[in-house]
């Protein structure tokens, strides 16, 4: 029996796509079946409008948790887009032929199926090409012809080839057998639907020519019904060539579309020197914008050299390989480095495809230009960046609820974009004045936060819905409170008082085993942030409030334990103990007199970290609980003749943390001070220096003149000549001696 032709390609490869077009017009078929999942033909219309511009992808995926997916993304160059456009153009019919994708969706993982991987024949061609490996030994072999004949030939033995020698799991050994005898069957139900083999090409990959030239009918009716299959939904999406790239982590083939797309172009023009020549010419073009010159004699002579590498090689044309180091030789002088970005420009590109409005539009994408429309947010979505500020208090002079709180509601639409992380939103900072009540965003849209947007369609069919089921996965793979208090934070600001209740009960379940303060208190403070704006958002937050007393309650019991710790420690103490503050000054309900008694133990304590001592002694003195006199004893017991000049100095720096102007209006504390670094041997000096150089790094200019008063004032000066003094620039000799007091060791 005749059978239908066989047209082997590789995917994205521009030579397959131009022999493929010529291959086509030659035999003008009837009927085009293209490897890729058959449910995917309702697609193709699409595909090939006018308005729509590769790069595209078919995204399928789950309707169900785990959620799967598999895509099929498709370059101009793709023999596959090029075979659907040129049945579109000659009234030919088209379809795809693989496995549907409801039943690839069900198919195990691979990886699950596999022990060890046995060498694969693309390990083996890497290292027999002796170069870049067996893309580029394609490129080398297959891409640049002009002969079909040639190219039909080649893909074909690298196809038997492929698959003689090919050492595959049991696993992929049936995949395969399965997705062939699905072709088949696709195949032969063609034919008895009338179309004669010659009036059938088959587009497919060089491994499964042979499979599909079996002479069985392939798989049968009863072998199809009993093919795993899951709910499983598709569509339409732009892409983009980094998305393309093995950069991005997608494999096909493809590392370089950006000069794939060159070679394309070369091909359809008849010029196997195009991709050479346009590649460096790109080059030195984004040299030139940024500042790099590049001359034209460069170019001529990297492309004179480009060809020679690929002579020495073995090719008639440059491949990549060639272009590239001849780029690096010519125009980079030897450095990779001082071109990198130019080749990545060149090679990947920044190219992103689109598609007409409303087609293929996902659910979430409907419900995404829904909120648009609602909130009035239409005119931002342009290219051009545009800057919204928002007051999310109610606007008591509207007519109707829903403008009274338009901008609250703008708000919780943004935030849950950024929950997404889809790029059309970025929020800025506002003024501290603000803070409460104010928002900033700037909006811009681009393609490629279009395909972002498609696959958040992969947790949800509205917006809401994708959030949900992303605040959901980020509870369960939570490994820690702050993060769990993160997740009821971010729920707030996006308005989703349901995530919050879900959430709180994953977090009192992981209080209790909880043993680190740092931890606590940085879910304290989320939580309090939460509480502290609930009128303004509108929600009810009553449920946290338990929550944070117990949370509370133990970062204080712990407290005075974990402030035995070094310095590096000592930091993320220092903060923690920050946020416990913050959050008691803010919130009545929480414990006071167990947060005073911690601080007052830490304040008090000989043995814990120094700094810390003086932190918690700083932040009794702003509440008025340490007296002018009992700051004094303390003075005089920390900064003593007897205490290690690391431990004094250390003290003094935790005291400086806040509330400075109370500090610098006691004169009595410089007098103290001065008194302790008098008493210090040289030696001992270094040491304390190398704390207070810290303490005062970021004290302010003024700040600094009013301690330079009290200086002044203890020493008998002149106030002016002090500060002049204190703040000069330091000597040659001074500043080194300063520099080196980074490596001073303290013997531990």
């Amino acid at each position: 029996m005749k059978y239908p032709y066989i047209f082997v390609i590789r995917h994205l490869s521009p030579a397959g796509a131009l022999h493929l077009c010529r291959f086509l017009d030659e035999k003008k078929p009837r009927l085009v079946l293209v490897e890729g999942p058959a449910d995917f033909d309702d697609m193709m219309a699409d595909m090939v409008r006018s308005e729509a511009k590769p790069p595209i992808a078919v995204l399928a995926y789950t309707v169900d948790t785990p959620v799967r997916t598999i895509l099929y993304p498709l370059a101009e160059y793709s023999p596959e887009y090029q075979a659907v456009k040129w049945c579109h153009s000659h009234g030919a019919s088209c379809r795809f032929i693989d496995l549907p994708s409801e039943v690839f969706l069900a198919m195990p993982e691979k990886e699950a199926c596999e022990g060890d991987r046995a060498e694969s024949v693309y390990e083996k061609l890497d290292r027999q090409a002796g170069e870049d490996g067996h893309d580029m030994f394609w490129e080398r072999t297959v891409e640049h012809t002009l002969d079909t004949e040639a190219y039909h030939k080649g893909s074909n033995l690298f196809g038997e080839n492929l698959r003689e020698l090919s050492v595959k799991t049991e696993w992929e050994n049936v995949l395969s057998l399965v997705r062939e005898a699905h072709m088949r069957r696709k195949i032969n139900e063609a034919i008895r639907e009338g179309y004669s083999p010659e009036e059938i090409v088959i587009v497919t990959g060089s491994y499964h020519v042979a499979g599909l030239k079996e002479t069985d009918e392939g798989m049968t009716d009863e072998e199809y019904k009993l093919l795993p299959r899951v709910e499983a939904k598709h569509t339409l999406m732009p892409y983009s060539y980094y998305r393309l790239s093995t950069r991005s982590g997608y494999g096909a083939g493809n590392q370089a579309p950006g000069y794939y797309e060159l070679l394309w172009r070369g091909l359809k023009n008849n010029d196997l020197q195009y991709a050479t020549q346009h590649y460096l010419a790109e080059l030195a073009g984004f040299q030139r914008e940024h500042g790099s010159p590049v001359s034209s004699a460069e170019v001529i002579e990297a492309v004179r050299l480009a060809n020679a590498l690929a002579g020495l090689r073995g090719g008639s044309v440059p491949a990549l390989r060639d272009i590239r180091d001849a780029a690096v030789t010519c125009l980079g002088k030897g450095e990779l480095s001082s071109i990198s970005l130019a080749v990545a420009e060149a090679e990947i590109g920044t190219k992103i495809g689109s598609l007409p409005d409303g087609v293929s539009r996902t659910c979430i994408q409907e419900d995404f230009y829904r909120e648009l429309r609602e909130l009035k947010l239409e005119k931002y979505r342009s290219m051009t960046a545009m800057e919204l500020s928002l007051d999310l208090r109610e606007n008591r002079n509207a007519s109707t609820e829903r403008t009274a709180f338009l901008d609250l509601n703008r708000s919780f639409f943004l935030h849950r974009m950024r929950v997404l992380k889809v790029s059309f939103v970025k929020q800025v900072p506002v003024r501290q004045d603000d803070a409460t009540w104010a928002e900033r965003w700037v909006l811009s849209w681009t393609p490629e936060a279009e395909i972002e947007l498609v696959e958040a369609a992969l947790k949800g069919d509205t917006i809401k819905q994708a959030v949900s089921f992303a605040f959901k996965e980020r509870t369960e793979n939570s490994g820690g409170i702050d993060e769990l208090a993160g997740v009821i934070e971010d729920a707030f600001t996006c308005g989703m008082e349901e995530t919050i209740s879900y959430t709180i009960r994953a977090l009192q379940a992981m209080a209790v085993d909880v043993a680190a303060v740092r931890e606590l208190a940085g879910a304290v403070s989320r939580l309090s942030f939460v509480v502290q704006y609930n009128g303004l958002r509108r929600i009810d937050t009553q449920p946290l409030l338990p929550v944070m007393e117990q949370l509370f309650y133990r970062a204080c019991l712990m407290l005075p334990g974990e402030c035995v710790c070094d310095d590096a420690a000592g930091n993320t103490m220092a903060d923690a103990i920050e946020q416990l503050n913050r959050a008691s000054a803010a919130h009545d309900f929480l414990d006071s007199e167990a947060w005073i008694s911690a601080l007052n133990e830490i304040a008090m304590r000989d043995d814990l970290n120094p700094r810390l001592s003086g932190c918690a002694a700083a932040i009794l003195l702003e509440r008025g609980l340490m007296s002018g006199e009992e700051l004094k004893r303390q003075i005089k017991r920390r900064l003593s003749k007897g205490i290690p000049a690391e431990l004094g100095a250390g003290w003094f720096e935790g005291l400086s943390l806040k509330n400075r102007y109370a500090l610098i209006a006691r004169v009595s504390v410089w007098q103290s001070l001065d008194e302790y670094l008098d008493s210090l041997d040289d030696e001992q000096f270094k040491r304390a220096l190398v704390f207070l150089r810290r303490a005062f790094s970021d004290f302010t200019s003024r700040e600094k003149d009013e301690i330079a008063e009290n200086l002044g004032e203890v020493w008998g000066l002149n106030a002016q000549q002090v500060s002049e003094t204190v703040n000069s620039d330091l000597q040659v000799d001074e500043k080194e001696l300063v520099d080196s007091l980074g490596d001073f060791d303290f013997d531990l």
